[in-house]
């Protein structure tokens, strides 16, 4: 069940695409790892967050897209949010930390990659080296979890996620990135049942999902 509200953000021109091969690659992976036909394991977690230790440094200017549109669209439009803590997963160089920061009373910015944590000091004044796979957060604990351009870790998130929370699900370049999935398939994989709000905004596309039951 979901709704899809209007595109009131234009997709700007100069769209940065990823290498097809590349992205179809990540694509299978976080779908195969959404759905449970593959298993997260500590081997997978080790080689990503070395890979994005290797990135961390020039993250902000060869990686990052420097747009925050589908973010700023879905704290705008996807409401009403609630009052409570946001835990920001994946949150990598803190570049959306501070906008969270405007809708929700405490962040706290969670990712495998220790020197993605360093490059945020000035922007994620909380901040946790874990695993998301395995949160270091008790049951119905946390208002919101923002994945912005993140896998899905379904069990997990619907754990933490207090019985009036939600999930934003974020999507900078849209069908178009690397870790791109459906609302759809998203609410799908989620363990109950989800209500879905979602739009196009910018280069990319956002999701605010919702318990229903």
């Amino acid at each position: 069940m979901g709704r899809t509200l209007p595109r009131v953000l234009p997709s700007p021109d100069g769209k940065p695409l990823p290498p097809r091969d590349t992205a179809d690659a990540f694509r299978s992976f976080a779908r195969d790892l959404a759905t449970g036909r593959r298993p997260w394991t500590a081997a997978e977690a080790t080689f990503l967050g070395g890979l994005f230790d290797q990135l961390a440094a020039d993250w902000d200017s060869t990686q990052a897209t420097g747009r925050d549109d589908p973010l700023r669209d879905a704290l705008t439009r996807g409401g009403p949010l609630p009052n409570g803590p946001c835990l920001e997963i994946g949150s990598g160089t803190g570049q959306f930390t501070p906008l969270l920061e405007t809708a929700f009373p405490a962040v706290i910015s969670l990712d495998l990659s220790e020197q993605m944590l360093h490059q945020a000091a000035g922007r994620s004044p909380a901040r946790v080296r874990a695993d998301a796979g395995a949160l270091p957060v008790p049951n119905a604990s946390i208002a919101a979890v923002a994945a912005i351009d993140m896998l899905l870790f379904p069990g997990e998130l619907a754990r933490v996620l207090a019985p009036d929370g939600l999930l934003l699900w974020i999507n900078q370049l849209g069908q178009d990135g690397p870790l791109y999935l459906p609302a759809e398939d998203v609410a799908a994989a989620l363990p109950g049942h989800w209500h879905t709000t979602e739009a196009a905004a910018g280069w990319g596309s956002w999701a605010v999902i919702r318990r229903t039951g």
